[in-house]
């Protein structure tokens, strides 16, 4: 981990971390919880060191009503990526281990001991590779408020969301199936958002990334002593989602040991750390995904068919964006909004050519590689509206003259080059405007012209606000 803070009521406790951390990373120390406060919200550290007097007195200082255990979901949320390590008495490791259930990634106790601390600095930057939803929900430019991708004009996305609203206040095991980059890791959040378990945390474990020799103590836990390494009791992911939700990606990757495991986990509610014997509860909504075909996979013996039906109660499929493609000005709207919130650019769109030729490619890497797209295009785009020159030269190949212009015949070529360039220039406007949403401000912000020609040119094509938002409206019922 690169830049650290600290916070901590007793200047012993600073000193000790901060001498310890010394030459490793950079810290940066908070005296107070106001500070540490205003730090988290503007500054993205990789880790938090916070001892439990300081954090009782920070949710004090947000709200008197706060309990500590919530104020750690809600750093969480600002700051998904960011490791929370809580110092804790010796009185007190009980609590800091009901911490962790809420989001904290590990604790430390006092007095402090210089191995332990980077033992558990070690672990957290192992793991920190497991946190997948980095690919497609990004720490600092994935936040809900700004981008909601949940407005669609596709029938297929339509029933997508109404499963699930239907299964999100359910107890019921969900499987989410599709292509990578389609969007699971962020369905499986708007399942756990709009379930009874909602203010519990929802904890993602990405399958594939973790080696087949750590995934039960990854998901389980382990008992010190355990294996080579294991100096400590480790809690799993089960034991801290306690309450809340599990989404496991790429479930397809674990072993036949951990698939056992789960079975035993979905069947009966019960597991054991690895090393111990003491039977733990799982009380936790367990979200599965895959890009790959478990019931093929089930065939050829490489997964178990029963964790298959036990999976498999309520799957969802997600499309692939080519499949959705009347949705792919929302995300370029939406991409647009976070990108201008984290830089000094304004942005406001893309020209017309640049979104038809987005609309004709067929994304072989769905949403994530329109949005690596985009990101690339506005790091190398000057001007107000995107532009051909900041997309690469592929993406712009292959395109051929509309195909519905019709000419009048007989006509001489000035009356045919003027009828096909209004019925090209009607066309881009109604799409235009479709895109927008009837929007006339941003709808001229993207042709380059100004409100009040665009009025003219709507009037000159007969074309109507009002119906075009009326007919969205309807569309999306």
């Amino acid at each position: 981990m690169d830049t650290i803070v600290i916070s901590a009521r007793h200047q012993r406790t600073l000193d000790t971390v901060q001498r310890i951390l010394a030459g490793t990373c950079k810290t940066h120390v908070a005296d107070s919880p106001a500070q540490l406060w205003g730090s988290l919200k503007t500054i993205p550290f990789d880790g938090l060191f916070i001892d439990i007097p300081r954090l009782e007195e920070l949710a004090a200082a947000i709200d008197g009503s706060l309990e500590p255990r919530a104020l750690i979901a809600q750093i969480r949320q600002l700051r998904p990526m960011m490791a929370i390590i809580i110092i804790a008495p010796g009185s007190e490791i009980r609590q800091a281990v009901s911490y962790m259930k809420n989001g904290a990634s590990n604790y430390i106790a006092e007095p402090i001991d210089s191995e332990e601390v980077r033992f558990v600095l070690d672990e957290i930057s192992r793991e920190r590779p497991q946190q997948s939803e980095l690919a497609y929900l990004r720490e600092r430019l994935w936040q809900d408020d700004a981008l909601d991708i949940t407005q669609t004009l596709s029938p297929i996305m339509r029933k997508v969301y109404a499963n699930v609203m239907s299964v999100g206040p359910t107890k019921t095991t969900v499987l989410l199936l599709g292509e990578t980059g389609t969007g699971k890791s962020f369905m499986a959040k708007r399942i756990h958002r709009n379930s009874n378990r909602k203010y519990g945390p929802f904890i993602s474990v990405h399958c594939g990334a973790i080696p087949d020799t750590l995934i039960e103590s990854e998901l389980f836990g382990h008992e010190k002593g355990s294996f080579t390494g294991a100096h400590r009791r480790k809690p799993g992911k089960f034991e801290v989602a306690f309450g809340g939700t599990i989404f496991l990606d790429e479930i397809g990757t674990i072993s036949m040991a951990a698939q056992v495991k789960l079975l035993m986990v979905l069947q009966e509610g019960l597991y054991q750390r690895v090393g111990g014997d003491q039977a733990l509860t799982a009380n936790v909504r367990v979200i599965a995904a895959s890009n790959s075909d478990l019931k093929q996979m089930c065939d050829a013996g490489q997964f178990r068919k029963d964790l298959y039906y036990r999976l498999n109660v309520f799957p969802i499929t997600i499309p692939q964006l080519h499949e959705r493609k009347e949705d792919i000005p929302f995300f370029v709207e939406a991409f647009l909004k976070k990108f201008n919130q984290f830089n000094n650019k304004r942005i406001q769109g893309v020209r017309a050519d640049v979104m038809a030729a987005l609309m004709h490619y067929d994304w072989p890497g769905n949403i994530r590689e329109l949005e690596n797209l985009m990101e690339r295009a506005y790091i190398l785009e000057s001007s107000p509206i995107m532009t051909p020159d900041s997309f690469p030269s592929e993406l712009f190949e292959d395109h051929t003259f509309p195909a519905d212009i019709v000419t009048a015949m007989p006509a001489t070529l000035a009356e045919v080059r003027r009828n096909g360039l209004e019925a090209i220039e009607r066309r881009y406007l109604q799409d235009l405007l479709v895109r927008n949403r009837g929007r006339i401000n941003a709808s001229a912000a993207e042709a380059g012209v100004g409100p009040r020609q665009l009025n003219k040119l709507m009037h000159k094509y007969h074309l109507n606000k009002t119906a075009i938002k009326d007919s969205l409206r309807s569309e999306a019922k």
